[in-house]
């Protein structure tokens, strides 16, 4: 068994333990004491340096790992290879465009398709990318050139840092259908019904879109502040829009008039 360092949260705090691999399971020593078989897990998510494994159970149980990189590429790997979730062989490209512009180094790569509760995870031995299920903005079956020849794929577009990010995923088209199928069953909840916003909403959100500030769209649309907050709210109540600062208006006291005064007279 290979054992390597990490760190795992207990009782909100960090404890320092030597974590024990094996192919299909992993051994977490006390004061956790718990061997986990990879055949459990039922969620798989990554922040940095920062794995959370949800392993099944009545209750599930949550797991909160931190440790080095090179650890967390090993772990990846083997929780992908063995997890309860929807897995697929397919060839992958990810990411193949990042804001719109092609990605120059992007090759296809041999693995699985691997999507669990929050994420799709593109799988290979080298190489693991997740796109979490509440970023994907887009799912579309479609065709993309491949050696030559137009050849049926699936388009998944997700937002990574503020940009539109573009992978596709490569199979037999029995085989993609049944992922699209799935894929979008599982992105259900972000779907809209088309009718929420007006006119005018759909403009001011496809502005925010383009990249536009506030005072560029007031400017534009010939708003009024009172007008285009309201539209944010509608925006935001939807869940399709965030607050990302909020900027205050003020207007001088007594005392800051009198600053000015005196301070224009010398």
């Amino acid at each position: 068994m290979k054992e390597v360092p990490v760190k795992i949260e207990q009782n909100g705090a960090w404890i320092g333990i030597r974590l024990g691999l094996e192919e299909d399971h992993m051994v977490i020593p006390p004061p956790v004491n718990r061997k986990v078989a990879f055949r459990d897990v039922i969620n798989l998510e990554e922040r940095k340096n920062l794995l959370i494994v949800t392993v099944r159970g009545n209750p599930e149980t949550v797991y909160r790992i931190l440790t080095v990189e090179k650890v967390v590429a090993i772990m990846r790997r083997l929780i992908l290879t063995h997890c309860n979730g929807y897995r697929l062989n397919a060839y992958f490209l990810s990411p193949a465009i990042r804001g719109g512009v092609l990605v120059t180094d992007a090759q296809w790569e041999k693995g699985s398709i691997v999507v669990v509760r929050t994420g799709i995870w593109f799988a290979s031995a080298g190489k693991q990318v997740c796109v979490p299920l509440s970023d994907v903005a887009d799912i579309e079956l479609t065709k993309k050139e491949v050696q030559g020849r137009q050849t049926d794929v699936v388009k998944i577009d997700h937002v990574d840092a503020g940009e539109v990010v573009t992978s596709f995923v490569l199979c037999p088209i029995s085989t993609l259908q049944v992922l699209y199928n799935f894929l979008t069953d599982a992105t259900k909840s972000m779907e809209m019904k088309g009718d929420e916003l007006d006119e005018y909403d759909q403009q001011v959100a496809m502005l925010v879109y383009s990249g536009m500030d506030s005072s560029a769209i007031i400017n534009m649309l010939s708003l009024n502040n009172k007008r285009l907050n309201a539209i944010y709210d509608k925006l935001i109540n939807l869940g399709i829009a965030e607050v990302v600062e909020v900027r205050r208006e003020v207007k001088l006291t007594t005392k800051g008039i009198k600053y000015i005064a005196d301070a224009t007279k010398q």
